[in-house]
């Protein structure tokens, strides 16, 4: 993997959740190689072969957050802030240490154990959240879809140590695969570790995107008989496959006090 950097732009900028409103994204590109991912049909770069860096990261966050006040400050909207070249880059620790020293906090999306690394950061924090994501109970599937993450085991581990360490947690059930991805003993698993579970389903835009013909070939080779089926009912947001998760979902969370947050 070729680590370069970035053309010189903005490290700090608007975030489009309800959570934050400004975001850090520590890469440009991610090597998680999750073949669903939305941000590759913008990508830079080819990411199997290169990741960008931005250049000085920790004097150019320095001088922005200087013009806002404290407040939290999110990571992991356009790429992983633990993908693999995170163990020798760093520029995720640079830029939480940068936060703390500044009185700011953060909360991470992320879909690797290395989190663990930086809890004396996050501890320090007080009010910082980390999120993990998980989609799949079967690593042969996480492996298909998702080549380069860590296994489900190793995610869901750390978000046990995230909470026994007192840092607020959450898990992202995230994409709900349709014939694929089973929710149900996925809840089971996160639900004592995590305040709360956010479900989305798998969004595709357009069948012409990158991440919707990645996914067309594997539905062929490892899925071939659920092919076309799988694609009727992602591109069709009211299909009866929908409706009946959506259903389930919400019995789960009556009958059993949940705390889901349900967007399929």
């Amino acid at each position: 993997m070729e680590i370069a950097t970035c053309s010189r732009r903005p490290v700090l900028v608007p975030c489009g959740l309800k959570i934050a409103d400004y975001q850090v994204d520590p890469y440009v590109g991610c090597a998680h190689h999750c073949h669903y991912c939305y941000a590759l049909n913008q990508a830079e770069t080819d990411w199997t072969r290169k990741i960008l860096t931005h250049p000085d990261i920790e004097t150019r966050l320095a001088e922005a957050l200087e013009k806002i006040p404290p407040q939290n400050i999110y990571m992991g909207y356009y790429t992983d802030p633990y993908q693999p070249c995170e163990a020798e880059c760093l520029q995720t620790r640079k830029i939480l240490e940068s936060l703390l020293e500044k009185g700011f906090t953060a909360s991470i999306l992320t879909k690797s154990d290395l989190v663990l690394r930086d809890l004396d950061l996050l501890r320090r924090m007080g009010k910082a959240s980390v999120s993990v994501s998980v989609a799949f109970s079967d690593n042969r599937d996480r492996e298909r879809f998702e080549a380069d993450t860590k296994d489900t085991e190793d995610r869901i581990e750390a978000l046990r140590k995230l909470r026994e360490a007192g840092v607020k947690t959450s898990a992202l059930l995230c994409p709900v695969i349709p014939h694929v991805t089973d929710a149900a003993p996925l809840i089971d698993r996160l639900e004592p570790l995590a305040d709360t579970i956010w479900i989305y389903g798998l969004n595709m835009e357009r069948r012409s995107d990158r991440n919707w013909r990645n996914l067309k070939a594997i539905f062929k080779e490892f899925y071939p008989d659920l092919r076309e089926e799988i694609e009727e009912i992602v591109f069709s947001k009211d299909h009866p496959f929908w409706t009946r998760l959506r259903r389930d979902l919400e019995k789960m969370r009556k009958e059993r006090g949940l705390n889901l947050s349900v967007h399929v």
